[in-house]
């Protein structure tokens, strides 16, 4: 459909990659003059990257499944930001959604594969579901793999360019969510360190950011479920509890940032990096005795927040919840709930 304007790229050199440089310097914006991409940016942390992208000089595209709540987010967001309709399981949508960047901008800076999906299925590999983990993979693997391909089409040609993709801390630390979210997660990182070898010849860097539990709209509304006579402050509160950097707590902006800096020329030498946003929570474990008769365990702490019933599968889909919904790119199930 918007095919015809994608040779532009290829006379394409790197002097407007240099510009941008040097204009970034003057002002102070890190991504001045540049285009972004972004799929499941209509709410959660996609959205509030768009808005980053956007206050650090980019010109953002927002592709979502979700069409009424990606226009009201490209008109809040103001004149930088436009909306494209996307299904990342359809690669026709993704390469159309490239395309569309490339006739209203004649060029692709940035590539953030950020659209996913989280997984309410038995925590046991015994009565895993292999429909549901396709279903999973479709969204959360194959798209974001669609989305590099595509990226990296209109991104050759000009030698110069910075894909990004949303892991998670699920997809290092095991336990933490189903198997099939975590090795959904797990495979993304895979596919960056596969796909920067490739790409580092073209000048083209691609990195992933692995947050961790994030109180997005989405989050709390799936917690809601679980804890229906919770209000969303103390929700918000309870997955901050699980932290461990001090009284410091994750917000959407917080990955944002880090979008930013791998996105800018900041990160000009920074290349399949899976840049881990959780406050240290993946890098021990910390070993507290608890006292006689007293349970330490993250579970423990959920039931004791939210007085739920000890009934053992609401105690596994709690715990599960928080993790494989820390980010799932529009902030609203990429429209599914598997």
């Amino acid at each position: 459909m918007w095919r015809r304007n994608v040779l532009v790229c290829r006379a394409s050199s790197l002097a407007p990659t240099i510009l941008n440089r040097e204009l970034s310097t003057q002002t102070g914006r890190k991504l001045e003059r540049k285009v972004a991409l972004i799929t499941g940016a209509a709410s959660g942390i996609g959205k509030a990257t768009a808005e980053k992208f956007i206050s650090n000089g980019a010109k953002v595209v927002i592709a979502d499944i979700e069409h009424h709540r990606g226009q009201e987010t490209a008109k809040q967001l103001g004149p930088n930001a436009t909306f494209i309709p996307c299904d990342v399981t359809k690669e026709s949508d993704i390469s159309d959604a490239v395309d569309f960047v490339i006739s209203q901008h004649m060029q692709l800076d940035v590539m953030y594969n950020n659209a996913g999906v989280p997984c309410y299925t038995t925590p046991s590999i015994a009565d895993l579901d292999l429909a549901v983990f396709n279903q999973v993979m479709d969204i959360n693997v194959r798209g974001v793999l669609a989305g590099i391909k595509h990226a990296s089409r209109v991104m050759i040609p000009r030698r110069a360019g910075s894909i990004l993709c949303t892991a998670s801390v699920t997809g290092i630390m095991g336990g933490l969510a189903q198997h099939t979210y975590s090795i959904s997660k797990s495979a993304v990182i895979g596919i960056v360190k596969s796909t920067a070898a490739e790409l580092c010849r073209y000048g083209i860097r691609i990195n992933c950011i692995s947050p961790f539990a994030v109180p997005t709209p989405f989050t709390i509304n799936e917690m809601s479920r679980i804890y229906p006579h919770i209000d969303a402050e103390q929700l918000a509160r309870m997955i901050h509890k699980l932290g461990v950097l001090g009284e410091a707590a994750l917000e959407p902006s917080d990955v944002a940032d880090a979008a930013v800096y791998l996105a800018s020329d900041d990160a000009k030498y920074v290349s399949g990096h899976n840049l881990v946003v959780d406050g240290g929570f993946t890098s021990f474990k910390r070993l507290e005795f608890p006292a006689p008769g007293q349970n330490c365990s993250i579970t423990s702490f959920l039931m004791k927040s939210s007085g739920a019933a000890k009934d053992h599968k609401v105690r596994n889909n709690a715990v599960m919840l928080l993790f494989q919904a820390i980010l799932t790119g529009n902030g609203t199930g990429d429209g599914r709930r598997m």
